[in-house]
């Protein structure tokens, strides 16, 4: 399994590695949401003061991140995760008094309209986002010229170019991959509607090679060893070696 150390790699996410590994990893609802969050951000511009949300916040290392390495005021929306869970950890952090916590399911968003400079979602929008008629429901949130940014798994090739998706894929995450689109796929998705400019949509580099760090290092951690799940995702990515599998990064501004 991964050492602790190896999810510090300054030379590659110089933010994400001045946050502990052990931290992180106590928060984990996916593969790396630093080292997602911050190549995501390089494409965006994020500055002091903006409110953002941030979208399937899970347990709150992403409303964290962007509080204190942005300065922004954020609202961490997750449907799953308490808000007073996730308030304990913003408080735990420093950062109580910059992020709000809500409960909120993603198509019946409880904000006004055009009342946040960017949205930001990782390893999330893939539950909810995937839908036609889901870029124009949320794209009213953003102010005009508003960001919107997310970090979501995906294929190098579509599963329906492909006819079928690929056993290795399909024996851990089943119909689920269907929903990991390419970034290409990403760009004419949200381009078509004109209601956004496209400013960003590409495949995380290495990116499978993240997830498997970050998968072997949380197995690593588990005191009575890998579990199950851990040996399959483990299993999965090692099979694919970045044939299949990615991480797509994509930004926009509303127009």
């Amino acid at each position: 399994m991964t050492d602790l150390s190896a999810l510090v790699r300054p030379d590659r996410y110089p933010r994400s590695s001045r946050y502990d590994p052990a931290w992180l990893l106590d928060l984990d609802m996916g593969p790396h949401p630093l080292w997602l969050l911050e190549d995501l951000a390089e494409s965006l511009d994020l500055r002091p003061g903006m409110r953002i949300l941030d979208l399937g916040s899970g347990k709150g290392a992403t409303s964290v991140f962007l509080a204190r390495e942005y300065g922004a005021e954020v609202v961490a929306a997750d449907w799953w995760i308490a808000p007073e869970e996730a308030a304990a950890v913003f408080a735990e952090a420093g950062v109580g008094d910059r992020v709000t916590a809500v409960r909120a399911e993603a198509h019946a968003l409880p904000f006004e309209e055009g009342s946040f400079d960017a949205i930001v979602s990782v390893d999330a929008f893939e539950y909810f986002g995937t839908a036609d008629g889901y870029l124009p429901y949320l794209v009213r949130f953003l102010r005009p010229g508003g960001q919107l940014g997310m970090a979501t798994p995906a294929m190098t090739r579509e599963v329906r170019e492909l006819g079928a998706i690929p056993p290795h894929i399909k024996d851990v995450v089943g119909w689920e991959a269907m929903a990991w689109h390419t970034a290409e796929w990403w760009r004419f998705q949200w381009g078509i509607t004109e209601l956004v400019e496209v400013t960003s949509a590409r495949l995380q580099p290495d990116a499978w090679r993240d997830w498997l760090l970050w998968a072997r290092a949380g197995a690593g951690r588990r005191a009575d060893g890998p579990s199950t799940a851990d040996r399959a995702v483990i299993d999965m990515l090692t099979a694919d070696g970045g044939e299949f599998l990615s991480f797509a990064l994509v930004t926009a501004r509303r127009v």
